[in-house]
């Protein structure tokens, strides 16, 4: 396992931090059970912090498949209607992060870019039935061959306060490439034909770069 590299700033913003609390605490504070308390409670922000930006060392199950690009819960199977890119009826398949997976994300299958765009916007809940089309997001359209695109949103949540995603359009990108990271739980969903042959079931949960969620 390795850590992030979006994370080296704030983790060293967490460490500094501790380090004034503990000045602090340890020259204003003189009960012992609020001073321990106090320290406690930093080093697992600490802790978490630093667990939350982990890369999992993960052999890729590659294959002619789409694999989750996150790790987390399947919260939406449902086929809508998708306006930004396709403006056609999808099959969406979401994944929820709660703050303790881990908010890489990578590429479902192999393919090129043909679309990214990022999109401003609100922080409600990810669960919420209107964070996929309300929520700061970023949309990438990948293309495995001509009629075979995935449209992969990934979707700030109440915690979620950046996305960060490295897909270009024209750039060629392999199963299991890192795609970005989003911090602070969120989720990511895929906008998939409605004639892929679904893998996975609601409220299962799923392992990025391992679970096959569909398959065209």
């Amino acid at each position: 396992m390795r850590l992030h590299r979006e994370g080296t700033k704030i983790i060293l913003f967490t460490f500094m931090l501790l380090i004034i609390v503990w000045l602090l605490v340890t020259r204003y504070v003189n009960f012992p059970v609020i001073r321990y308390f106090l320290l406690f409670g930093m080093l697992l922000l600490l802790t978490w912090v630093t667990f939350f930006f982990r890369i999992p060392k993960r052999v890729i199950n590659t294959g002619n498949h789409i694999l989750s690009s996150a790790d987390g819960k399947i919260v939406a199977i449902e086929e809508v209607i998708e306006s930004e890119y396709f403006n056609e009826r999808r099959m969406m398949i979401s994944v929820f992060m709660s703050p303790f997976n881990v908010h890489v994300n990578w590429y479902p299958f192999m393919g090129e870019i043909k679309y990214s765009k990022y999109h401003p916007g609100r922080y409600f809940i990810a669960h919420h039935p209107k964070s996929s089309e309300l929520n700061e997001c970023t949309s990438v359209v990948l293309e495995k061959e001509p009629g075979q695109e995935v449209l992969i949103r990934q979707v700030a949540g109440i915690m979620a306060r950046r996305i960060i995603c490295y897909a270009k359009p024209g750039d060629k990108v392999e199963q299991g490439e890192e795609m970005g990271i989003i911090r602070f739980g969120s989720r990511v969903d895929f906008f998939l034909p409605t004639d892929v042959k679904v893998q996975v079931k609601m409220g299962q949960t799923v392992r990025a770069l391992k679970t096959v969620i569909a398959r065209f």
